[in-house]
């Protein structure tokens, strides 16, 4: 399902379209328009989410540092770095926006001064909507992924969604809800009174 979005970029519409389920994306023809989907894609925050066994050595050798906004837009722009991607240069001033406000956030993984990772993701209460991932150095959005998961888990968030399944969010104990269960844990999550930064 989707719908039209105009040019106004209201941080306040944009973020009672995240809080009602929609997400934003750039069709083929870069035009911006709402989505929502009959499913949804979690990461646990429980004892269901895992990572591959060979991330472990990455992790046990502390390869990389993990920082909030230290590079936001360089982590949007790794995002949108890519043959296809849904990221307009438009949505990409809305995330901008929504940085400024206080609701979209980069989490990163670095390597001395060298940007490795980063996801990408807007926060609603207790709720870390993802909206991309990327890397630049082997491992570094692997490794994100699981400090962020770790974060999540020490602020009591209640919803982590990854929006849509693919196979490298699979191997995490990602898991689809139908749209009516997820817009009630949304609800839920939304109330809660969590902190991210």
């Amino acid at each position: 399902m989707k719908r039209d979005t105009d040019d106004t970029y209201d941080v306040n519409i944009i973020i009672q379209g995240y809080a009602q389920g929609y997400f934003l994306m750039a069709d083929e023809y870069n035009q911006l328009r709402w989505y929502r989907s009959k499913e949804h894609t979690l990461i646990p925050l429980d004892e269901r989410f895992r990572y591959p066994r060979s991330l472990q050595r990455a992790l046990n050798q502390q390869r990389f540092t993990v920082k909030i906004n230290r590079d936001f837009m360089g982590v949007v722009r790794g995002c949108a770095n890519r043959e296809t991607t849904w990221i307009s240069p438009q949505l990409q001033q809305i995330y901008w926006l929504l940085y400024q406000a206080g609701y979209a956030y980069s989490f990163e993984t670095w390597q001395g001064d060298q940007l490795a990772g980063g996801i990408l993701g807007i926060v609603i209460g207790g709720a870390f909507i993802g909206e991309s991932m990327f890397y630049h150095i082997p491992e570094g959005s692997k490794v994100a992924m699981v400090k962020l998961v770790e974060r999540l888990r020490e602020r009591k968030f209640l919803v982590f969604d990854a929006q849509i399944m693919n196979p490298h969010l699979a191997r995490f104990g990602a898991y689809s809800i139908h749209v009516e269960e997820y817009n009630t844990l949304l609800g839920l999550a939304i109330a809660a009174p969590c902190d991210f930064p």
